[in-house]
């Protein structure tokens, strides 16, 4: 393990070969896109972001549908198509910013695969950011502590966590794949 790994896979059963679906879970600004696609790519499998599934389903985007149906609506979708996407195999999914905070969507990506918690700090997310008017939940900074510190529990929980703050998305691959065994 190298130095940014910070933790040892908890499902050791998921270790055993490529898992057939990869959840990538974390703060907006962690960089699951960015590492999902160069992820997926190494493995050969598709790569979905649910975010970009929200967006094509719902016909707006995610900052229309948190003022036009709000945020529990979006939370409903996110978790339908969350069920959705589980039925299909080898696949990398990048899971939205605070998908992973639903325990009902912890217990189905617990059930169908290995999550992997790209953690950062606040100020590598800050500064990644930067004046993102594109989401919804990024209204001040103290906003945006609050939020990612009422987050962390949840994020624990994941079955692999990787310090993804200072390091290239090339090295997060190769440091999430060798945890996995891939």
């Amino acid at each position: 393990m190298t130095q940014s790994t910070q933790s040892a896979i908890r499902n050791p059963q998921s270790a055993i070969g490529i898992p057939s679906r990869i959840f990538l879970v974390g703060f907006m600004g962690s960089g699951k896109t960015t590492v999902g696609r160069l992820l997926a790519e190494r493995l050969g499998r598709r790569f979905i972001d649910l975010d970009e599934w929200i967006v094509e389903r719902a016909g707006k985007s995610i900052s229309q549908i948190f003022a036009e149906d709000g945020e529990v609506y979006f939370r409903q979708l996110e978790g339908e198509l969350l069920r959705d996407v589980v039925k299909e195999p080898e696949l990398v999914i990048s899971l939205g910013g605070g998908a992973f905070v639903s325990e009902i969507n912890r217990r189905v990506v617990k059930e169908h695969g290995v999550s992997v918690w790209l953690d950062c700090t606040f100020d590598v997310i800050l500064k990644r950011l930067g004046d993102a008017s594109d989401r919804p939940l990024n209204t001040s900074p103290d906003r945006l502590r609050e939020l990612l510190e009422s987050r962390l529990p949840s994020y624990s929980q994941a079955d692999v966590r990787i310090d993804a703050g200072q390091v290239w998305p090339e090295r997060l691959v190769d440091e999430i794949m060798q945890i996995l065994r891939c």
